[in-house]
């Protein structure tokens, strides 16, 4: 599924290439399923404008999106050593030039983890991304102290639920911030508390939190401020580009004036991560959640329902040729 243009879904398209072969450190990956990611999105429509500083001023650089994946490794190139034709793997590919809807990709041996025994295809995609970017935002203003109270704003996306999982891993006491919608699915997940954000104002309550991650949200600095606890920690790795931007820019000002940490993440692939996440998903004390599953051919609708903000967990792409 490719796109020459930067615009709404219908740009994408349906095209047929000959099947890739790998380069020397490269494998070849019959993909089985893969994820969206709201990186998919900023970058097919080439918004916010900064994203084609890298992605490409006028058009589209690369003609495929997808950065998850869960497939089968067909061949190997020269040097690659740590996987072999028929080892099951997954992956991001966001630093190696997505591509990831499509059937085959050739990737860098170093961008793929085996794919935990315990999940199918489709489950094994809707990990990579999300479930790093939430355990790089736990870590990103130092460990979390068991009894520590944590909330996560913006709790039922892939990142969010994934988040919340996590910080129970920790040992964290979870509050979870989500519609009314998801709050059964948050208390699923191990959230103690779950605040219903068209009903309630967290920043508002009086409630005090040692780590607010900050997944989807778009309150101004002073109010996450407001619901932190002395020396707290305020981490934004996604919400409206306005919150991104205030905790980038001014983040250490915050942070030095009122004894907090405040900061912005970009999450980077990282194959140590995915290993250590990988192993709780194969204990069980993590799940992805996915909300919807849909074949390649249908990319297009699969977007238009992530650009709603309403996705109940992760949406895969699923490979019709796949045995899943």
């Amino acid at each position: 599924m490719t796109y020459q243009t930067y615009g709404a879904p219908d740009v994408l398209q349906l095209t047929t290439f000959t099947r890739p072969v790998p380069k020397a450190g490269e494998v070849l990956v019959q993909i089985h399923a893969a994820s969206l990611n709201q990186a998919d999105l900023y970058l097919l429509r080439g918004k916010p404008w900064v994203a084609r500083l890298s992605s490409g001023l006028r058009r589209p650089k690369r003609p495929t999106l997808g950065a998850d994946i869960a497939g089968r490794v067909i061949t190997v190139g020269g040097g690659v050593t740590q996987f072999q034709p028929g080892d099951a793997v997954y992956g991001d590919l966001a630093a190696y030039g997505f591509g990831g809807f499509a059937e085959y990709v050739c990737v860098r041996a170093e961008a793929l983890a085996p794919k935990p025994a315990s999940l199918s295809f489709a489950q094994a995609a809707a990990v990579p991304m999300a479930a790093v970017t939430a355990l790089q935002g736990m870590r990103a203003a130092g460990p979390i102290a068991g009894g520590a109270r944590v909330l996560i704003h913006g709790a039922s996306g892939g990142v969010g639920t994934f988040a919340v999982q996590l910080a129970k891993t920790m040992g964290a006491h979870v509050t979870a911030v989500c519609s009314a919608r998801h709050v059964e699915q948050a208390r699923t997940l191990g959230a103690e508390h779950v605040i219903d954000y068209t009903q309630e104002d967290f920043t508002r309550d009086g409630r005090r939190y040692d780590l607010i991650l900050v997944v989807n949200g778009r309150h101004p600095l002073a109010q996450y401020r407001r619901a932190l606890s002395p020396r707290g920690r305020l981490v934004v790795v996604g919400g409206d580009v306005g919150t991104i931007l205030r905790a980038t820019l001014l983040g250490s000002v915050v942070s030095l004036a009122h004894s907090i940490t405040v900061r912005s993440l970009i999450a980077r692939p990282s194959r140590d991560d995915l290993l250590f996440v990988g192993q709780l998903l194969d204990s069980g004390v993590v799940v992805p959640v996915i909300d919807r599953c849909y074949p390649l051919g249908e990319l297009p609708e699969a977007m238009r329902y992530l650009a709603t903000g309403h996705a109940r967990g992760k949406i895969v792409i699923t490979m019709e040729q796949a045995d899943q």
